[in-house]
């Protein structure tokens, strides 16, 4: 059995395991951030149209 060797394996998952879970929090918090993003940008969407409701209720097509 080779222990060195077992244990160098051993170190290598732990690093692997441990950077996909950083990557997977990077990502997560992005995603956070850019439905944050949405959210704001729906808000200010309504309010445009609380504030002008005549815009955007009809559209004139001539064929």
């Amino acid at each position: 059995m080779d222990i060195p060797g077992l244990s160098m394996a051993l170190a290598q998952t732990k690093v692997q395991g441990d950077f996909s879970v950083a990557m997977l929090s990077k990502a997560m918090d992005l995603g956070e951030t850019l439905g944050e993003g949405m959210v704001e940008m729906l808000d200010s969407a309504a309010m445009e149209r609380s504030v002008t409701p005549h815009i955007g209720g009809s559209i004139d097509i001539m064929v």
